[in-house]
């Protein structure tokens, strides 16, 4: 599933190919939204905003496109009058007169006016977001420090976008490492130190991969890599996806195990489970 950065990324793309642009049509798959393709025909786009894991493109008048990509969803862009070569199934296509912004495979997608956007389930229940310039150290901070969240453990934490909106499952594996947490291990059960690391990690992270384009280890490092022969794959992350491959900084291997259900890495060495040993 994409992540916070990914869609961010990709609000980027559909912003400067059809921010502030006259709509043409607006094509919709589901039968229940085609009869409201006429109502956006010759409007504007007037923003293009990731919240989360959701988009957000919202017209003069008056209406949002909200989507979220689930697993699956991906968006492109092309020249006006040309699809891309895909198995996907187009569910939604905003047609400008130069370039048309296509999103294929996802399942949900809503027309929202001010009002239902504004209890738009998902995005109700939204903590900050971690891309945000408004979410701050200290907030994020704040919010390790609450009584909802103290006693959650990270690797589950990691995952609710009610915590931090956009996190998800590699950034979680990198953000613990990074932090030098072991994810079964809970706020509460660390120092205001180990907080205080793990809320800069949360942004940090969340912040390099957006800038980077999914890349999580430090720019320097990653271009030393590539520059030895790694692969982008192999040059991309601390731990995620690496299960049996040397620790970056101790040479310990790398362990994979489950956890809330996804695949999570650690360096055991780097990251002890001082809640397991208590």
């Amino acid at each position: 599933m994409p992540e916070g950065p990914e869609i961010a990324r990709e609000a980027d793309r559909i912003r400067a190919a059809i921010g502030g642009e006259s709509v043409e049509r607006v094509r919709f798959a589901f039968p229940e939204l085609k009869r409201r393709s006429a109502i956006f025909t010759d409007s504007r786009v007037e923003a293009v905003t990731p919240r989360g894991k959701a988009m957000l493109v919202s017209f003069d008048n008056g209406l949002t496109i909200y989507s979220h990509n689930q697993l699956y969803g991906k968006w492109f862009i092309r020249n006006a009058g040309r699809l891309p070569k895909t198995g996907r199934q187009l569910r939604l296509a905003i047609e400008t007169k130069e370039k048309w912004a296509l999103l294929y495979s996802a399942s949900e997608i809503e027309v929202l006016d001010e009002v239902s956007l504004s209890h738009q389930p998902y995005l109700e229940k939204l903590g900050p977001d971690a891309l945000a310039p408004s979410t701050t150290l200290e907030s994020v901070l704040e919010r390790l420090e609450t009584k909802r969240f103290m006693r959650r453990g990270l690797g589950s934490l990691l995952l609710d976008q009610a915590f931090v909106a956009g996190l998800g499952n590699y950034l979680r594996s990198e953000i613990c490492f990074e932090a030098r947490l072991h994810p079964d291990q809970r706020p509460f059960d660390l120092t205001s130190a180990d907080r205080r690391r793990l809320a800069r990690a949360i942004l940090t992270m969340t912040r390099r991969s957006y800038e980077t384009g999914g890349v999580t280890l430090p720019a320097s490092r990653a271009a030393r890599l590539r520059t030895q022969g790694a692969s982008w794959a192999k040059a991309r992350h601390w731990v995620f996806a690496r299960e049996g491959a040397a620790c970056r900084r101790c040479d310990e291997n790398i362990q994979r195990f489950d956890l809330a259900g996804r695949r999570i890495y650690v360096c055991r060495s780097c990251q002890p489970n001082r809640r397991a040993a208590n």
